[in-house]
């Protein structure tokens, strides 16, 4: 994104709003959504992934949005019936890719050296990973949660260089309606700030129309990925708007 202060030295906040669809929408409700959230995110990183059969009927019809799968192989082709690779992301439009989500790492055990093998794929083939890491609630409890997502981040990124995206997503805060405090996400992501200086840090986990403005506010917050609330036309458009209004 072009900073629109250069020329004063003020350097401008950038924010990221990743919607992640999951195997929900049709080619109905992209059309009717598209256009009013193109207007929404004129100041924003806006990328979006949707499931993998809207990602060509995407890039076809509205060309200028920024498309992300919502996973790949860590295999470049073969015999891996219902997988997608990061190469055949790329060639349907793709720019980015989300790796690492809890719901891969909890439904199709992903392990942390999955991860770290997908975002590399990811990165060779031109992809930016935007790599998932959180605790389940029974670690957040135990106050185990610092050590838990070091550990993720170690072995995560091993052998992942040039850019990539980190969202925080407690598991315990994805689709319950449950959000972790302010408080909460200023901490840990003042802590994964320490470990990734110059990364672009995301808060995800059951983001609202109603709360995101205030977690985009949050230091260290660079963006939010959202879930749920990007299939509801109106409350994604009011968290674009709230991201926009928070550049700068």
């Amino acid at each position: 994104m072009m900073n629109e202060n250069a020329k004063t030295g003020v350097t401008k906040k950038t924010q990221y709003v990743v919607s992640n669809w999951k195997m929900n929408g049709t080619v109905a409700l992209l059309n009717e959504a598209i256009a009013i959230w193109q207007k929404a995110a004129s100041h924003v990183n806006w990328i979006f992934c949707p499931s993998a059969t809207l990602i060509s009927y995407t890039k076809t019809h509205f060309p200028d949005v920024i498309l992300g799968g919502q996973n790949c192989s860590a295999k470049t082709s073969g015999a891996f019936t219902g997988d997608i690779s990061a190469d055949q992301l790329v060639d349907v439009g793709g720019t980015y890719v989300i790796v690492g989500h809890s719901e891969c790492r909890q439904n199709h055990h992903d392990t942390n050296a999955d991860v770290a093998a997908k975002a590399v794929a990811a990165q060779q083939a031109g992809l930016i990973p935007i790599i998932c890491i959180g605790e389940s609630e029974a670690t957040y409890i135990a106050g185990q949660t610092l050590a838990y997502l070091k550990q993720q981040v170690d072995e995560s990124l091993v052998s992942v260089q040039g850019e990539f995206l980190l969202a925080y997503e407690p598991i315990w805060a994805i689709g319950t309606g449950k959000t972790a405090t302010l408080d909460d996400i200023a901490g840990v992501h003042s802590f994964l700030r320490e470990q990734l200086p110059t990364t672009p840090l995301l808060y995800g986990g059951s983001v609202s129309a109603d709360n995101a403005r205030a977690i985009l506010a949050v230091d260290n917050v660079d963006g939010v990925l959202v879930g749920g609330a990007s299939l509801k036309v109106a409350d994604f458009r009011t968290i674009l708007t709230s991201a926009d209004k928070n550049v700068g």
